[in-house]
């Protein structure tokens, strides 16, 4: 059923007010969250489900109950992926795959092993001033003689070389960074979670539990200060490019750089993901994939027979190639 759309703002906070007060009642709120003791995910969980499966390592166990006081969510991008396409997307995905163990393809034919999950993100925004020194370097160019061995004749000839001159440089930059999206989730495999990206952000809409009914809820495990530290690490990147281009020249050298983080906003976001884990020969491999976009990355096994076979095809071909053209 459709939640009807909510008319309320999506806000950002302050971070380092909010940190100050962190614990009022009217940013946080007390939640029942479901710990996964194989892998340390935590969930939501129907209230009258006392077990079920894991959807971030797919085991089948009893989960314990703890009570915890979190930031509350102010916004969230619902599902607009349907299960039913998302298993679809999943099983031509696998089907794709070079080198899976045949076992694993036909696990692709059973239905209903994808779990909806509202992953937990936090977004930042943040001015930023930057005094920096450096070096600008500029190129130029001189002619110079050498000897070369032509035709067994020694001959001198001469060319072009490249030397770099350099100035002392200093300035101050400035940047305005907005939304800057950081993972607050410590359960999903994050070489791939960062490739689901991009996110339709634009798309936001207030938190409501509407949205949640039938899916899990991720808590998040990422601490909003140590989430906004993950978020200088984002930052630093456009900022170092936007130093050399200020340095300008043909190179530059960064020697220091001193950056300022000024009126910082952050959101607390969820976005949806249908997940899928299972174990194959002991190790747990997981399948996420963007319920927005359809967007599907994942961790895979391989069939040694098949890899090994694939070798020995390619060392039989490349020998009747040499048989071939030794018989020239």
């Amino acid at each position: 059923m459709p939640v009807p759309k909510s008319e309320a703002q999506i806000f950002e906070v302050d971070l380092r007010t909010f940190l100050e007060k962190a614990g009022q009642e009217k940013e946080t709120f007390e939640a029942q969250r479901i710990h996964c003791e194989k892998c340390g995910a935590e969930t939501t969980m129907p209230a009258d489900a006392a077990a079920g499966t894991c959807p971030f390592c797919g085991s089948n166990m009893v989960f314990s109950q703890s009570v915890s006081r979190l930031i509350k969510p102010e916004a969230l991008l619902p599902f607009k992926i349907a299960s039913k396409d998302a298993f679809e997307r999943f099983r031509n995905w696998l089907g794709k795959l070079w080198f899976a163990p045949g076992s694993l393809r036909k696990y692709a034919q059973t239905e209903g092993k994808l779990a909806g999950v509202y992953i937990p993100y936090w977004t930042y925004d943040s001015d930023t001033t930057t005094a920096y020194t450096g070096e600008r370097g500029e190129h130029y160019y001189t002619t110079e003689s050498y000897m070369a061995t032509v035709q067994g004749r020694s001959t001198q000839s001469t060319r072009r070389v490249q030397h770099t001159r350099w100035t002392p440089a200093q300035g101050t930059i400035w940047n305005y960074f907005n939304d800057i999206l950081v993972p607050a989730s410590k359960s999903l495999p994050g070489e791939y979670a960062g490739k689901l990206e991009p996110w339709d952000l634009d798309n936001l809409v207030p938190y409501a539990d509407e949205y949640i009914s039938g899916f899990r809820a991720e808590s998040y495990r990422i601490p909003l200060q140590e989430g906004f530290e993950e978020a200088k690490k984002v930052m630093a990147e456009a900022i170092q490019n936007g130093i050399r281009q200020d340095i300008g020249g043909d190179e530059q050298r960064i020697h220091s750089a001193q950056t300022q983080y000024g009126s910082i906003t952050f959101k607390h976001i969820l976005l949806p993901v249908w997940l899928n884990a299972y174990r194959f020969r002991g190790k747990i491999y997981r399948t996420l994939i963007n319920a927005r976009t359809g967007e599907i990355q994942g961790e895979r096994p391989y069939s040694v027979g098949k890899v090994v076979g694939a070798m020995l095809l390619g060392v039989i071909i490349i020998g009747i190639l040499i048989l071939i053209g030794s018989g020239r």
